[in-house]
């Protein structure tokens, strides 16, 4: 990280390893029920590759007052999420998934809670950055009190967009030196991946099944089971270990450019579009078929491998920037998934 040219590496790295693990999850989380091991993979993944993604788009997120800022945002974020929820309304409806047609902008569709929660962001940022850290902790406590409201949800994503807030702004907090002297020390990487290692085997000795739900975010204590006073405690105590999990896993990103870096810069494409492919996989194969491959992990991993680079690649994205990016529309592009 120490300029530029290496700082962008890094972040395409981070961005790539996370994408893979985005893919990598959905891939398996309908075969995880019966398998231990892709259980412990899944939750382990779900515990900390948003976060990470969200603090990263925080990390870019420093120019918020620039003139022309909010409306940039609302061409690059907001505009996409109207457009993939119409896209996905239409895509549900003729795959069989839903027996009616019908458009509805204020519950997301499955992956594109991340397109309006970020939309929100940047504006709760005119709000909560001008406080700093005082914003970080006051965040922190809206995201565990959220809980508490039964009918928080899936509704204009709201459960998910102050849960995961803490990490926007977190990231946004951090500068060069913060982040360097955090994950670019003497011992980060061994600290890293002994962090990463640990985490893996914890979750596979006791991470209960019904906790799933924790991970996630998109709703309320109560929903999640028999609501209690603590579950604000057991929410603090997930932030505290999803950082160091986060900063374990940034620890361990190179800042080299590799032959698949590029694709880092590519990751809204993968992410928008993954989900087509997975549907239809699961809409029209039986359960028969999918739980014949639960097992070959490693076909799973390549799988989802040839996933991120076909949809990462040129000529996805030159084919559909005008409709992911809004290419047509003036102005830079937001940084975050896009960067």
């Amino acid at each position: 990280m120490a300029s530029a040219s290496k700082r962008n590496m890094f972040f395409d790295n981070a961005k790539f390893v996370l994408i893979f693990l985005v893919v990598f999850g959905h891939v398996i989380s309908p075969l995880k029920k019966d398998d231990g091991f892709l259980f412990t993979l899944y939750t382990v993944i779900f515990l900390f590759h948003m976060p990470a993604f969200i603090l990263i788009s925080g990390y870019f997120a420093k120019g918020y007052r620039k003139k022309g800022y909010l409306l940039k945002t609302i061409k690059k974020i907001l505009l996409p999420y109207i457009i993939f929820q119409i896209i996905y309304s239409i895509f549900y409806f003729i795959s069989g998934q839903e027996k009616t047609f019908e458009i509805d902008f204020l519950h997301p569709h499955w992956s594109l809670w991340f397109l309006l929660s970020m939309f929100c962001w940047n504006v709760m940022l005119y709000l909560f950055a001008r406080y700093r850290w005082y914003g970080f902790f006051i965040s922190v406590i809206l995201g565990i009190a959220i809980g508490y409201i039964d009918s928080i949800g899936s509704f204009l994503s709201l459960s998910r967009t102050f849960v995961f807030f803490p990490y926007f702004l977190l990231g946004f907090l951090l500068d060069k030196e913060m982040l360097t002297r955090l994950i670019r020390t003497k011992f980060s990487r061994p600290v890293g991946f002994a962090v990463i290692l640990l985490i893996i085997v914890l979750f596979a000795i006791g991470f209960p099944k019904e906790a799933v739900p924790w991970l996630l975010g998109d709703t309320s204590y109560a929903h999640m089971g028999k609501e209690q006073f603590t579950d604000g405690l057991l929410r603090a105590g997930q932030y505290s270990l999803t950082l160091v999990v986060v900063f374990g896993f940034l620890a361990l990103i190179p800042s080299n450019r590799f032959k698949l870096t590029k694709i880092g810069e590519r990751t809204l494409y993968v992410y928008l579009f993954h989900g087509f492919i997975l549907k239809s996989i699961q809409s029209f194969l039986p359960d028969e078929s999918l739980n014949l491959v639960s097992d070959h992990y490693v076909l799973l991993i390549i799988f989802s491998l040839i996933l991120c680079i076909g949809l990462g690649s040129y000529l996805i994205k030159k084919y559909t920037s005008p409709l992911v990016e809004l290419d047509i529309l003036s102005g830079s592009r937001q940084k975050g998934l896009t960067r």
